[in-house]
């Protein structure tokens, strides 16, 4: 395999275990600095503000610099940002933080995204891409369960120190692993006016969306297997082991599945099939043994969407791909903040915390209707329809 593509999967671990890991270990955030659940779930609307800021500011400012630089001072960004996160000493402090960590995020994906397709052979590009995402599903598959396990037991700061430390690990393994890629000639006005484009503006609304079914649900899983499904603190870990299996499966496909089929269909159908999932889960959820079954197939379905979207938004921007790009992942936080957001007023209003899930299935089946939007409106044949 390409040691590029392996350091920017790394990238994908370090993310993905500062911003899922916060999911499993939201009720021990919340006890230490003793504030309800509800309003530590701040933390993950505020690393979802830091992306969709840092996505598209990082990029224009670091639009004609060699890529290999701009990911290696990214990751180096990462390592001190969630540093200070680790180490914050009160409430606020842990807000600002959390704030400034997420900025790093969406623009190493908008210009690794497009560092991978380079990288691939003709045709295999959102496998490469999704080889990049693999780490974040290695990150929900291994290290989330890890930094969970070692958050309950010891102290969630220990974990994000750890969290730390792998971004100081991808920024050298990106110094000696990716090839350098030629400078880009980038017309700074080009990749602005991307967002001028009314098509744009509808994928980005897919995604914010549509991604905000799995982050009603994913946010508030530690409460919900304990509260509602009755498993003990200490079998959290386990649960989202499986969620980290069925998103490392998920992403895999979801790869191929893009790399077949025309994107925005896969993506249509795998919104559909999360918001089945979602009402599924909401029935089964006060039956034990349930919680381990759906936390994988819920966790693999949520997670087939990611490539399918990355193509979607790289297919639609010619000449702007890295702006594009970038703001997916913007977009993709959006839904974070939104799904968390939402998922948090009917807890706030005494119901159950298997209550979210529905409100996750909403949004799931809005993003599908969304991509069907965007499919007729390519069919009319207003764009490049043969690529999306």
């Amino acid at each position: 395999m390409n040691k590029g593509l392996i350091a920017l999967a790394f990238g994908g671990l370090a993310i993905g275990m500062t911003e899922f890991s916060m999911m499993g270990l939201l009720m021990n955030i919340a006890e230490d600095i003793d504030i309800s659940i509800p309003k530590a779930s701040n933390l993950i609307g505020l690393y979802a503000l830091g992306v969709v800021v840092g996505a598209p500011t990082l990029v224009i400012l670091t639009a004609n610099m060699a890529p290999k630089k701009v990911l290696f001072y990214f990751m180096l960004m990462f390592f001190l940002f969630n540093g200070i996160f680790s180490l914050a000493p009160n409430e606020w402090s842990l807000y600002i933080s959390r704030f400034v960590s997420g900025l790093p995020h969406g623009a190493f994906f908008g210009v690794g995204s497009v560092v991978a397709a380079k990288l691939s052979k003709p045709g295999k590009e959102a496998t490469a891409i999704a080889i990049m995402f693999t780490g974040m599903t290695i990150a929900n598959l291994a290290g989330i369960p890890l930094g969970t396990y070692i958050g309950q037991n010891y102290s969630w700061r220990v974990t994000y120190g750890i969290i730390s430390c792998l971004g100081l690990v991808t920024a050298t393994s990106i110094y000696f692993w990716l090839p350098t890629i030629e400078k880009p000639t980038i017309n700074i006005r080009k990749q602005v006016n991307y967002f001028v484009r009314k098509e744009a503006w509808l994928i980005i609304a897919v995604i914010a969306v549509g991604t905000g079914g799995l982050f009603a649900w994913i946010s508030y899983i530690g409460p919900l297997v304990t509260k509602v499904s009755g498993l003990a603190e200490r079998n959290v870990p386990i649960i989202m082991f499986l969620v980290g299996l069925g998103m490392f499966f998920g992403n895999l496909i979801g790869g191929k599945l893009a790399d077949t089929f025309i994107p925005t269909k896969a993506a249509m159908y795998s919104f559909m099939a999360m918001g089945v999932c979602l009402v599924l889960g909401y029935f089964v959820s006060p039956i034990e043994w349930a919680a381990y079954p759906m936390a994988f197939i819920t966790g693999g379905v949520a997670f087939s969407i990611g490539s399918s979207l990355q193509m979607m938004l790289i297919n639609s921007a010619e000449g702007a791909e890295t702006i594009a790009a970038s703001a997916g992942q913007a977009a993709f936080n959006i839904g974070n903040s939104l799904g968390a957001y939402f998922g948090a007023i009917p807890i706030g209003l005494g119901f159950a915390y298997n209550t979210p899930m529905l409100v996750g299935a909403g949004l799931a089946f809005s993003g599908s209707i969304l991509a069907l939007v965007y499919l007729v409106y390519y069919r009319k044949g207003k764009s490049r329809s043969e690529v999306v």
